[in-house]
């Protein structure tokens, strides 16, 4: 399996107090830190190598996860420093520690799929990133995705269309060349990228079935901690 990177390097305003001195990552669902539900599951999925790109607090998630052995993963670190660099900026940074290709997943984001079938459609499409989208019909956010059963043909956060039936899922595979032209310490959304990407007929998309959950919200946290103690 390749790398995987966590973009677990935001702010976190809209859980209010309980991130101005917890980062994100660190906060307890269910009983543990997030994060723990998080790299267990790429550890389930066969993933050996992590990449944490961390920002805010980010030295808290570094004493918390070490060196990745207590969850059987070799993980390692790319570090923002006082200047946030947005999504995009944070991973193009990571790139060194990543290699050829990798896969992406934002650091709030539970995703409970099979990747190796994702990992497979991005090698078969011959392009140079994937998004795994979700038809979401604005149920769980608002859909932002127009997808084709291929490729995503459109993808925008602000603008929205009748089309939109299928959200960004929140996995993502790149080839590092796809990187090209940005420099480190660039500053931009990953959502910039994938938007390019799509219209120029360069990202390939793969349909999954099972909804995600997140912790970015008060209501996405509680969410996901009543699918765990349920499970």
């Amino acid at each position: 399996m390749i790398p995987v990177a966590i973009l677990a390097g935001g702010v976190a305003r809209r859980l209010g107090p309980i991130t101005a001195t917890t980062p994100k990552s660190l906060v307890e669902v269910a009983g543990e830190p997030f994060i723990s539900h998080q790299l267990r599951l790429l550890r389930r999925e066969k993933v050996t190598r992590v990449v944490l790109c961390v920002g805010h607090l980010g030295a808290a998630i570094q004493a918390f996860v070490g060196n990745g052995q207590a969850f059987g993963l070799d993980v390692s670190y790319s570090v923002e420093g006082k200047r946030l660099l947005g999504t995009g900026g944070a991973l193009r940074r990571a790139l060194p520690l990543l290699g050829d290709a990798f896969m992406v997943l934002y650091g709030d984001s539970y995703l409970d799929i099979a990747f190796s079938p994702v990992l497979q459609a991005f090698r078969s499409s011959g392009m140079g990133a994937l998004m795994t989208v979700f038809r979401n019909e604005d149920q769980w956010d608002t859909s932002n995705v127009i997808f084709d059963g291929s490729r995503v043909l459109l993808h925008d956060k602000r603008a929205r269309n009748p089309d939109m039936h299928h959200i960004d899922y929140g996995l993502g595979i790149f080839k590092s060349e796809i990187f090209t032209g940005r420099a480190d310490g660039d500053v931009f959304d990953l959502s910039e990228l994938y938007g390019a990407l799509a219209a120029t007929g360069q990202l390939a998309g793969y349909e999954v079935e099972q909804r995600f959950y997140e912790i970015g919200s008060p209501s996405g946290l509680a969410d996901f901690d009543a699918f765990l103690r349920k499970r």
